[in-house]
């Protein structure tokens, strides 16, 4: 061999080297990554000192189907491969680990001793090295792929797969027979005036689909509406676009015609409440329960008055709305036989409690917890105008003090996306310390705001009670001198 780097173009020149005896080095690297570059330095300069193995780059954007077979999601990424098998694996720029881990795949140092000088690419030069050390401090070690944030190569299929089934598909809650939320339902509705076929999947079936689809299609809620492939948007949006007619212009810009079925019905023009005439409501009735509906912008009609709930699921509502400090109005359903059946009709909502935004039917009480955990309602509040909308700075102070140990760091503690990262949570971990996290991955609002807010411009950053203690080296110095648990426990 000649010690050089090879640039694999397809999984079948890959297979070709694995079926050799020899060490196989895998460099997934992207060309908009800095320190993916300077890394392709020292592995280059490696594949000198290790004539022996193969040394080889994968471009992780160009081959996903390598990428998703590695389990790729940041670059730089190493994999070390001997027999067929993944012996070991690198996430980061680090040098001197790479060095290591490539003389010790190939049995040239036995594990725990350091690599030789040669095996360090020195020949890359000191001022390299450096480089690379100092973009793995400012960038955590590890960058995500930007053509699939978090997503696996499988799942971004299967999500391609579920938005191009349909030319009009409908991610929502429940299915359009029994919708779980008002959003949905309206969106349903919606489409059904618009006299369209379209397909839809329920993403309370599927927590994967359901939080994939956010990063997939970079909108955080649901119902979403896609034509032709392209995220429309929102109920809002599909509200606005509807009422304007310029759903309609998109659908017939597109080829989709309305269509003539006995399974679509739709409100006659004169029925200005929307009920069909099977809902078993009569015009006095139905005219009363729009009444209720919209008496108060936040309306909970429950079991039993807020200060003495007549069920657990009423009062776990009203705990919800007043977490979320939110004034509402309630009805008590028992006191009145005639709204208890007849709200059952108008919403298609078949139990209780139901809480209503603006008139819109939100949910009963495992969807009102769901989204509240999820921090759904509370978006859905403020784009209402409900509730004032916090600043980023009221933000950051809440997600500072949510825990009194706070690690706010790339990945998850079960999977962190970063070695500092990593090396953090393993210190809390082995001191026993409770502690929170955030995933700054998941929300660039926060990592580029708390980077202002506590003046540090690096992850992870750990917190204890508001207050910021430091970055990687700071806990790890804590730890080391006996000092980071007491300093915690203050």
């Amino acid at each position: 061999m000649s010690g050089s780097v090879k640039d694999v173009q397809a999984k079948a020149e890959l297979d070709g080297l694995l079926r050799s005896d020899a060490l196989v080095i895998l460099h997934f690297w992207a060309s908009w990554c800095e320190a993916s570059k300077h890394m392709d330095q020292v592995f280059s300069h490696l594949a000198t000192d290790f004539p022996h193995a193969h040394f080889v780059r994968v471009e992780a954007e160009e081959q996903p189907e390598l990428s998703e077979a590695y389990s790729v999601s940041a670059v730089p990424y190493f994999v070390f491969i001997k027999d067929g098998k993944t012996v070991d694996t690198l996430e980061g720029a680090d040098p001197s680990s790479l060095a290591n881990k490539v003389a010790k795949a190939s049995g040239a140092i036995n594990a725990g001793e350091p690599a030789a000088p040669a095996s360090l690419g020195m020949a890359a030069g000191a001022t390299i090295i450096e480089t690379v050390r100092e973009l793995a401090r400012d960038n955590g070690s590890a960058t995500q792929i930007k053509v699939q944030p978090g997503l696996s190569g499988a799942l971004q299929k299967k999500i391609q797969q579920l938005i191009d089934s349909n030319r009009i598909m409908l991610f929502m809650k429940g299915s359009p027979e029994e919708p779980k939320c008002g959003f949905s339902r309206k969106v349903v509705d919606i489409l059904k005036e618009e006299n369209v076929k379209f397909g839809s999947f329920d993403i309370l079936s599927d927590n994967e689909i359901r939080e994939g689809l956010k990063k997939f299609s970079n909108w955080p809620t649901f119902p979403q509406l896609y034509c032709k492939g392209e995220l429309l948007g929102g109920s809002d949006i599909a509200i606005a676009m509807h009422e304007s007619g310029e759903l309609k212009e998109v659908f017939r810009d597109h080829g989709i015609e309305s269509i003539v079925s006995n399974e679509v019905k739709t409100a006659k023009p004169d029925n200005p409440d929307g009920i069909s005439e099977n809902s078993g409501l009569n015009a006095a009735l139905a005219s009363r329960l729009k009444m209720l509906v919209n008496s108060s912008p936040v309306m909970l009609f429950m079991k039993g008055k807020p200060d003495e709930p007549k069920c657990g699921f009423s009062h776990k509502v009203v705990e919800i709305l007043r977490e979320e400090n939110v004034n509402f109005e309630s009805f008590d359903i028992l006191s009145d036989g005639e709204v208890r059946q007849g709200l059952k009709d108008y919403s298609k909502w078949s139990s209780y409690p139901q809480l209503y935004i603006k008139g819109e039917l939100i949910g009963g009480s495992d969807i009102v917890l769901q989204m509240h955990r999820s921090g759904e309602l509370r978006k859905s509040l403020e784009n209402k105008g409900i509730i004032k909308k916090d600043t980023i700075e009221d933000r950051l102070k809440k997600l500072t003090c949510s825990s009194p140990v706070m690690l706010f760091m790339k990945g998850t503690p079960d999977a962190p996306k970063c070695g500092f990262s990593s090396k953090v949570v393993n210190a809390l971990e082995e001191e026993g310390i409770d502690f929170g996290s955030f995933d700054i991955l998941t929300d660039e609002e926060v990592r580029q705001g708390l980077k202002a807010y506590s003046n540090w411009p690096t992850f992870p950053q750990l917190y204890y009670k508001g207050e910021l203690i430091g970055g990687c080296d700071i806990v790890l110095e804590l730890k080391n001198n006996g000092e980071l648990k007491s300093t915690l426990s203050e």
